[in-house]
């Protein structure tokens, strides 16, 4: 008999607002895109068909993953519950955040990575390594799978998080790692059967929404 599993549903929250997009904002609790929310309902609602029920819903502390989860269910999924678990919210970039993007490379102490604002390994004062994010994930994960064995789980979060979750699973390295595209409202799907992590799917996009 195989083990049982333990199913996880990785959603990037939506769009953030133009302005936000060009500074480095990690944590900071900025607006989403209404417009680009509203012009994407159909996608949503795709989505929501895409995931199981019942599931167990969890967000992080920022109100995009909240607004994500919302939208979800407008379009049709029956309105949830959900757990706000901070151990899923994006990379701390402590006293670089709210930098303008071209402001930026002055202030670091490693080469940025090629598809990454900062190297895997550098620390920001105030804030975290990606390294140091995969472990954070990782310690999530497996709390949550202990806890919630054989269940459905469905996770509204974030960009560099779930390329995390992704390094947990498979065992990559942050640099490897942050060579992954993970879109908006794209979906992530990974399972943990006994001791052994696997990925079913990764940035699964819904047709017509493009990868940002």
């Amino acid at each position: 008999m195989l083990p049982q599993s333990t199913r996880f549903w990785l959603i990037r929250h939506a769009l953030v607002d133009s302005e936000a997009r060009k500074r480095l904002y990690g944590t900071e609790d900025v607006p989403i895109c209404e417009s680009t929310l509203l012009a994407q309902a159909d996608a949503y609602a795709a989505l929501g068909r895409r995931l199981p029920q019942p599931a167990r819903w969890l967000v992080t502390p920022l109100s995009r993953t909240h607004r994500t989860a919302q939208a979800i269910f407008a379009g049709g999924y029956p309105a949830q519950d959900w757990t706000v678990d901070p151990a899923f919210i994006e990379q701390s970039f402590g006293q670089l955040q709210g930098m303008l993007g071209t402001d930026l490379p002055q202030h670091l102490t490693l080469p940025s990575h090629d598809f990454w604002p900062i190297s895997h390994a550098e620390r920001p004062d105030g804030g975290e390594s990606f390294e140091e994010v995969i472990g954070r994930i990782g310690v999530g994960l497996e709390a949550l799978t202990r806890a919630h064995k054989g269940e459905d789980i469905v996770i509204v979060c974030h960009g560099g998080a779930i390329r995390a979750a992704i390094a947990h699973a498979l065992g990559l390295g942050g640099e490897t790692a942050l060579r992954l595209s993970i879109g908006n409202i794209s979906l992530t799907r990974l399972e943990k059967r006994g001791q052994a992590w696997r990925v079913i799917s990764a940035n699964e996009t819904v047709e017509g929404v493009p990868v940002l």
